[in-house]
């Protein structure tokens, strides 16, 4: 499943203000938001949380790079495909 690792470092580090840090919490909420009702489902694994969708096609609509093993994405082509 095409999926990437969420890793938190610093959402708000360069904001200049409560205000500006509220306006990129709020932007990243609607982001969440909208994700989920897409369909993107949120995974806790021991390398971290994966942000992930079973269809790779909305996956890649949203610009995000699979960080799933080469092997694993060669194996989802040959199912497409096949």
């Amino acid at each position: 499943m095409a999926h990437f690792i969420w890793k938190e470092t610093g959402l708000t580090a360069d904001c200049a203000s409560l205000e500006a840090m509220a306006a990129r919490l709020e932007e990243t909420a609607a982001l969440m938001r909208r994700l989920a009702a897409e369909g993107f489902r949120l995974e806790r694994h021991s390398d971290g949380q994966r942000i992930s969708h079973t269809d790779n096609k909305i996956f890649e609509a949203y610009g995000f790079l699979n960080e799933e093993s080469p092997v694993s994405q060669l194996n989802m082509l040959d199912k497409s495909t096949g």
